[in-house]
This record gives structure tokens, C-alpha cells and sequence, in this order.
């Protein structure tokens, strides 16, 4: 009868829910063109703020960031115009060296929603120019312990230019990342988001992150592979450039270059924990007007009635940056954990697991003080109850308790207990 007793417990205390729902997530990578040391456009903060509100990313994905104070304004950007909730990964400026000397002006990072994602590593891959930022990142799901969801996420700037030399520069840059890949397993989840800075998909850069005999092998869920450069066909993947006009800073070619992309692994595209949402891929500002072919997307040519992209979009992406963001939408098929429940967590901890005759918990959430603790023994007993404190750490003398597992809980709140062992 135990037996049944626990199993019920379990299903009870040790997860908030047995049906899986579908979760979508939308991802932006975007250029900030030398943020914020590029100061031609005043008040260009404005612009992004007004982006990044329109579009809402889960993730956001940078390239051409110059220092810590940039990246923290970009954070606190994130936290105006999405939600309170963002977070960065850890801003190192660039490690890898161009061969004329230092360039480390140039930093990619990564700024999430941390009640959907929690970072669990940052990975720098270096090159001969700059680096392969890669950072670990598990989805915040009801059923995380035993039903993980993990994925990688690699931003990068590849070597800018056309030109044989140029284009070889770009390959050995791939090359050391998938050098990096090779370590991982083979059935890994890689999105990559950067600016490629590649002219067509024949390039062999492209090529090599193609390659299917690659650990893993990316695609592109845009499904336009070709010759981009100057090629009206491919109007729809343009990004860059966004201006015609000197005095910005940046390029001033017009719309007519596909750079910037999001790839990717092959197993994300359908037979995956995490997918991409077909039909999903899309460039953030771009109409998709064969008329816009190197005009700037903030002119009459880009944009016309009925049109997506508002000319109030496309004068703030015209102003902040010459790229255009890329975007998509992934799926998983589990249930997050809500933000009260994460909140919780993140404020609810025991200083040790194992103990002796004290517990020492750890509470830095008003939801939870003034409330109270249940002790369950390992078959699902309760055996004790303790009242929570105004106090952010607490004592709880369990010296009448004998050696064993016991679980922490909190009644009334929709997450997992916590376990500890006595031993003594």
C-alpha cells in the first residue's frame, strides 16, 4: 500500500502538470553596426527600442557590439520594450585577432527571456579575426530534470568583403567552428544566427556549414539558397544595406545583399524536441518588394499600401543600423514552468542537502514568507511542518528526524519540492 501511496505523491509534488503543451518562441539576430561607438544617428536607442517592442523576441541575437556599456543599455532596451525578465550572457570582448593587429571593437552576445531559458554555458571559439560566441541553453520546462531541452546558440561576423582572399578568410573561420562541433554529439540542436558576410550560397563557407558529412550539418530554413549579391530574385532574404545616403554611418549601396542569416542544424527543421515553425523565417523590415532592389527601406520603393512593415518600422530600422534583423519561430511540444513558478525558484533554496540536525533554507521571495513548509518523508508522509519567517535565512532544527530522504515543499505553489537527505 506504500508503494501506491508514493507513486500517487509523485505524480502529486514532483511535477506541476502531465500534459505537454506547445510552446513557440521567436528569435531575432541583428547587426547593431558598431553599438554604441557609431553615434551619426542621435537617439538611435529610440529606434531599437521601437524594434524590439514591435517584434517581441524570446531571444536576441547581436553582432557589432563595442563595449559593456553598450551591452547593458541593449539589456535594459530589452527590458523596456519586452519584458523585465531579460537577461545577457556574459559581454568578453573579442579574444581573436585580426592580422593587422588587435580588432577587438567587434563582440557578438546574447540576451534571452530567463523565465523560458536558462544559460547553462558560454563557449568562446576563437579564429583569426573574431570569435565564435556559443552559449548552452536549456529550456525553462515543467519537466526540465527528467525530460531536458537543450540547444545550442551560436552567433558570429565572418569576414567582411568580397574577394578571393577575403572569401578564404570567411571558409577558415568555419572551419574552427566546426571543429568545435565535432565535439558535440551528433544529434545536438545549433541555431546560428550572424553576418555571414557571404555573396552566394557557392561560396565555400557556405558550403562547409552544408556539408552533410559534417558532425552537423545546418540548413537554411529560408529554403532560398542561390547568388544573392545583386540579384533582385532574392529580394525577399535581403538585409543589407538599408541606405543610399552618406552620413549614416555603414553601407550606402542600397538594398541588395543577403548577409545576414539564421541556420539551423538539419534536425531542427522537423524530427527534433525543438523545431522550427515552418514558414517562420523572415527578414524584420524587408516587404519582400522587387521595387525596394537598391532603394533604402525607408523610401516609397520598400514599402506600399498594405504592406507588412510600416514606413514607421522601416525608418527606425533605416536609422539604427544598415542590416536588417532575421527572424524566426521555434516549437517545442512541453510545458514552461510560469513566471510566478520561476520566480519562486530562483528565490526558494537549502544551503545543503545533506544534513544533520539543522535545515537552513534560503528565502528571498514575498510570496513565500509568512507562509510554511511541509516535510514529506520518502513515501509520501508528512512529518513535519515549519513556518516561514520574514527573515531570508532560516533555521529549522530537524534533529527528531531519523536518517533518510525527505522532501521540502510548499503548499499551495505550483512547483517541484525540494530534496534533501538527513545523515548523521
Amino acid at each position: 500500500m506504500k508503494k501506491s501511496i508514493f507513486g500517487f505523491f509523485l505524480i502529486g509534488i514532483l511535477s506541476t502538470s502531465n500534459v505537454s503543451a506547445q510552446e513557440t518562441f521567436k528569435v531575432m539576430f541583428y547587426n547593431l553596426l558598431n553599438y554604441p561607438l557609431e553615434d551619426a544617428v542621435p537617439n538611435r536607442e529610440d529606434d531599437l527600442e521601437l524594434t524590439l517592442s514591435d517584434y517581441q523576441p524570446d531571444l536576441f541575437l547581436v553582432c557589432e557590439l563595442n563595449n559593456i556599456t553598450g551591452a547593458n543599455n541593449v539589456l535594459n532596451i530589452c527590458r523596456t520594450a519586452i519584458n523585465s525578465n531579460f537577461e545577457m550572457a556574459t559581454y568578453v570582448s573579442n579574444t581573436s585577432d585580426d592580422f593587422a593587429g588587435n580588432q577587438n571593437d567587434l563582440q557578438n552576445l546574447l540576451y534571452y527571456d530567463s523565465t523560458k531559458f536558462i544559460l547553462e554555458e558560454e563557449i568562446i571559439v576563437p579564429t583569426a579575426l573574431r570569435d565564435f560566441n556559443i552559449y548552452r541553453l536549456k529550456l525553462n520546462t515543467t519537466d526540465q530534470d527528467t525530460n531536458p531541452i537543450e540547444f545550442y546558440v551560436v552567433v558570429c561576423h565572418l569576414k567582411a568583403s568580397s574577394g578571393t582572399l577575403n572569401a578564404q578568410r570567411r571558409f577558415d573561420m568555419v572551419v574552427a567552428l566546426e571543429n568545435y562541433l565535432d565535439t558535440l554529439p551528433a544529434d545536438t540542436n545549433v541555431l546560428l544566427g550572424g553576418d555571414l558576410n557571404i555573396y552566394t550560397a557557392s561560396e565555400p563557407a557556405f558550403q562547409e556549414l552544408l556539408d552533410n558529412t559534417n558532425n552537423i550539418t545546418f540548413a537554411d530554413p529560408a529554403n532560398r539558397v542561390g547568388s544573392w549579391n545583386n540579384n533582385p530574385n532574392f529580394v525577399d532574404v535581403f538585409t543589407q544595406s538599408t541606405r543610399t545616403q552618406n552620413g549614416f554611418g555603414g553601407s550606402t549601396g542600397g538594398f541588395d545583399d543577403r548577409f545576414d542569416f539564421i541556420l539551423t542544424s538539419e534536425n531542427m527543421i522537423n524530427t527534433t524536441n525543438i523545431t522550427y515553425v515552418a514558414n517562420s523565417y523572415q527578414v524584420y523590415g524587408n516587404n519582400s518588394l522587387f521595387s525596394c532592389y537598391n532603394s533604402a527601406i525607408n523610401s516609397s520603393d520598400c514599402g506600399i499600401a498594405g504592406s507588412q512593415f510600416s514606413f514607421t518600422v522601416r525608418d527606425a530600422l533605416h536609422n539604427f543600423s544598415d542590416h536588417l534583423p532575421v527572424t524566426l519561430s521555434l516549437e517545442i511540444d512541453a510545458t514552461l514552468l510560469s513566471v510566478n513558478d520561476v520566480s519562486v525558484l530562483a528565490n526558494f533554496s537549502i544551503e545543503k542537502t545533506i544534513t544533520d540536525y539543522e535545515l537552513i533554507v534560503y528565502v528571498n521571495s514575498i510570496k513565500l514568507k509568512n507562509n510554511y513548509l511541509i516535510i514529506y518523508n520518502s513515501t509520501g508522509q508528512k512529518v513535519k511542518t515549519l513556518p516561514i519567517s520574514s527573515d531570508y535565512k532560516q533555521q529549522f532544527d530537524v534533529s527528531d528526524l531519523s536518517n533518510g530522504l525527505y522532501f521540502l515543499a510548499i503548499p499551495n505553489q505550483n512547483i517541484k519540492p525540494l530534496k534533501f537527505i538527513i545523515y548523521n
